[in-house]
């Protein structure tokens, strides 16, 4: 696998990485990994390259892979006789995932986890949409055709590439959700250690906070909602280019004492505890092409009040955990309400969402990985 992101930058394609690496070496299969050097709180094991990269400059957490220090590992990964590259980013990652295929005459796969035709939007505002949606396209659908395989995390992504004209071979395989999102967490830590009262009613946001994630939205919402329950309190847990804008929009709003920011919580613990301390956790992102946060929280029994947009769609469906709301502040707020004031509705989806959750089962999905790389090495090598 190679990856332009990695742990300790913390995202879904990262999350999707591990999750995949975790299982498909419990099936005994090898799996390495080609990912950016970050700093001394880098993750290490044997079967981890990580590569000496350069900052981005339009996001401070991201890095650029170095191709030629890429490259470098041909002889190594020759000698370990990979049978086949999954490449999980579209940019240095491609081109030198690409080229070690190449190289050592393997087929390649990639994954596509992000919509980047509504992504750009928020980074290149100058340019006019039509040009950032003709670019766009054409940039994918050529990344697309140069592929054994395409893997989409869902069927509103899979629509997607349709839609661009990619005649790659395409299946939908989502990311799992991990055991321990079911063992249990301590919503009690959480709150204490944030100050936070135990009755106080709490609105749980987890992700990161870029502008494609229609957090200012969310704001929105949390004035409309604080007009009946003065004293919610609106929790973002996360880090982005977006954190300036919405501390400066909460100002704004009057919002300081019902808006509480949190930053990056550690993974295999702190993260739990923080779903959890919400009573109701609420999104409202755009541009998801799965929404892996939405089943984490219903895996731990957190209710959802979201939009239902590209990829969570496939995720967000009727008795499965969640109330579906409009992207329009009353109706969202009045959902919102509705589960704050109603015990029984929380206990209700709280059950339903623990339900649905063990249904999106990670060894399955690495057993689908599985048979979309005998299918692509068939291909391949066809029998005589």
């Amino acid at each position: 696998m190679l990856s332009d992101v990695y742990f300790p930058r913390v995202n879904g394609v990262s999350t999707s990485i591990k999750t995949f690496r975790r299982c498909l070496t419990d099936l005994s299969h090898e799996v390495f990994l080609i990912a950016p050097a970050y700093g001394p709180h880098d993750e290490k094991d044997e079967r981890l390259f990580r590569i000496p990269s350069r900052y981005l400059l339009i996001d401070p957490e991201d890095r650029i892979l170095r191709k030629k220090e890429v490259l470098r590992l041909q002889n190594t990964l020759a000698e370990l006789a990979i049978d086949i590259v999954h490449i999980q980013t579209p940019f240095i990652a491609h081109y030198s995932g690409l080229k070690l295929a190449r190289l050592l005459d393997v087929p390649c796969v990639e994954t596509y986890h992000t919509h980047f035709e509504e992504y750009l939007y928020h980074y290149l505002p100058l340019l006019p949409k039509s040009i950032v949606r003709t670019v766009t396209r054409w940039f994918t659908r050529q990344q697309c055709s140069e592929v054994d395989a395409l893997i989409v995390p869902s069927q509103a992504m899979l629509e997607v590439a349709k839609e661009y004209r990619v005649n790659t071979p395409i299946e939908i395989i989502p990311t799992g959700i991990e055991e321990r999102f079911f063992n249990g967490c301590d919503k009690t830590h959480f709150r204490t250690q944030h100050g936070i009262g135990e009755d106080r009613p709490v609105l749980m946001h987890i992700g990161r906070v870029a502008h494609e994630k229609n957090i200012g939205f969310l704001l929105e919402v949390l004035a409309l909602v604080r007009q009946t329950i003065p004293d919610v309190l609106l929790v973002i847990a996360g880090q982005g280019p977006a954190l300036g804008a919405l501390k400066k929009q909460g100002k704004t709003q009057n919002l300081q004492h019902n808006l509480l920011f949190v930053g990056y919580q550690e993974r295999e613990k702190a993260l739990l505890d923080c779903y959890c301390a919400g009573d109701v956790f609420v999104f409202a992102s755009r541009t998801e092409t799965q929404g892996l946060v939405l089943l984490e929280a219903m895996a731990l029994g957190v209710p959802v009040v979201s939009t239902a947009m590209m990829g969570t769609k496939d995720i967000l469906q009727p008795g499965k955990g969640a109330l579906i709301a409009q992207e329009e502040p009353n109706d969202f707020a009045g959902k919102v309400i509705e589960l704050l004031r109603n015990p029984q509705l929380r206990e209700q989806l709280a059950q339903e969402g623990r339900a649905y959750g063990r249904s999106w089962s990670p060894q399955t999905m690495a057993r689908k990985m599985v048979s979309c790389y005998q299918n692509v090495l068939a291909a391949r090598h066809p029998m005589n």
